[in-house]
């Protein structure tokens, strides 16, 4: 620490931060040294070579300074790691069964935890720095900064086989931060993995988008593709899609350490009761103004109008529900080329062969090719029999 080397003093800064962390409304907060996880940056570099990063650019491009901590910042000595639960008061996976209804991440269902995060960490960050005489810089995950297996070097948990961040207090569910700092604190133990020969995050996987435990293929992970992913779905995943509209939170929900995470719930952040189980309905009659409104304030707004209706008509076009086939009727002339494909598909599952076929002729030939590609790809899935 710079400027006190005492042990007495460092052990009195130790007990400071971790009431300045409980009192910002964290519910755990570790140290490690900024030297910690050196195979962070062969681990990062295998995962761009192979392409599981998909269409996330960002991380080739960030990958020299996201594979270590002192490459960020090559004056920090200390990582502060600080987590805090947001685990739901029901179980998500229930609204899959729900076919009407629209599945958003419980990550989501609230104010963007960006925002929320990086205000108590400033807060710990100025009340550590004016203790400590330390220099400090707060960083939330839009920041080049591997969190995970930094939040496992601070002891407060292990990255799970589902790649995420596993705690015996509080399971699957945590919001993660960090703050950097010139200050030299005593690092915490190391957290063990204790997944074992569970499998359950890796079976329940819709689209088997874990290779090997450990391994996460991105683009075949329901969170990217409904989230970052800006082309239309692949088709080979629409299907398994079902009414997820954002994010997925099978493999999290489904990990048998959640029955901890209750432990913090005065801390968690309530869902909006608007956004636990929006209808189809609702969302796919948005237009871009409507779209902003409902959605200010929440992470769902970074994706935009015409990503969130491509995946609201993959959802309706799962459904199983013919009411919904007129609403997926009026996106047919919607200004977006992602919409209107999404929604040829989605009238392809809903409607009878003839009817689509005279929808098809109505339209005439669309402006843009990979509408007319998922018009002729329906056309001939629903001549043959077969779900396009």
């Amino acid at each position: 620490m710079r400027g006190a080397g005492r042990t007495g003093d460092a052990t009195r800064l130790r007990a400071f931060l971790d009431e300045a962390a409980r009192t910002a409304g964290f519910d755990a907060v570790g140290v490690a040294s900024a030297a910690a996880a050196p195979e962070l940056s062969q681990r990062l570099a295998e995962f761009v070579a192979l392409g599981r990063h998909g269409t996330m650019e960002w991380m080739a491009q960030t990958a020299e300074r996201r594979g270590s901590p002192t490459r960020l910042w090559p004056q920090a000595r200390s990582i502060i790691m600080l987590a805090m639960n947001y685990g739901p008061d029901d179980n998500p996976l229930a609204l899959l069964e729900r076919r009407d209804r629209a599945a958003i991440s419980v990550y989501a269902r609230n104010r963007d935890y960006h925002d929320v995060i990086k205000g108590r960490l400033k807060e710990v960050a100025q009340k550590f720095a004016a203790r400590s005489g330390a220099d400090v810089k707060v960083f939330v995950d839009t920041a080049p900064v591997m969190e995970k297996p930094l939040a496992q070097a601070a002891g407060l948990g292990w990255q799970g086989k589902h790649t995420n961040l596993v705690s015996r207090e509080f399971g699957s569910w945590l919001f993660l931060g960090s703050i950097f700092t010139t200050a030299d604190l005593t690092p915490d133990a190391p957290e063990a993995d204790h997944c074992g020969s569970c499998r359950a995050c890796l079976d329940i996987c819709p689209t088997a988008a874990f290779p090997a435990p450990y391994q996460l293929d991105a683009r075949r992970c329901i969170s990217y593709l409904t989230i970052e992913h800006k082309e239309p779905i692949p088709h080979e995943f629409r299907a398994a899609m079902g009414n997820r509209v954002y994010g997925c939170d099978d493999c999290l929900a489904v990990c048998p350490w959640n029955k901890f995470a209750s432990a913090a719930a005065e801390a968690k952040l309530a869902a909006r009761d608007d956004l636990r189980e929006p209808g189809l309905d609702f969302l796919l009659s948005l237009d871009d103004a409507a779209f902003r409104a409902f959605f200010s304030g929440s992470p769902v707004k970074r994706i935009g109008r015409d990503r969130l209706v491509r995946n609201a008509l993959i959802a309706a076009g799962n459904s199983g529900d013919p009411a919904l086939a007129a609403i997926c009727g009026q996106r047919l002339s919607d200004a977006s080329p992602l919409v209107r494909g999404a929604a040829v598909w989605a009238l392809s599952r809903l409607l009878p062969a003839r009817d689509l076929a005279a929808l098809a002729q109505a339209a005439g030939a669309d402006e843009d090719e990979t509408v007319r590609d998922e018009w002729r790809m329906a056309l001939q899935h629903v001549r043959e029999g077969t779900a396009a």
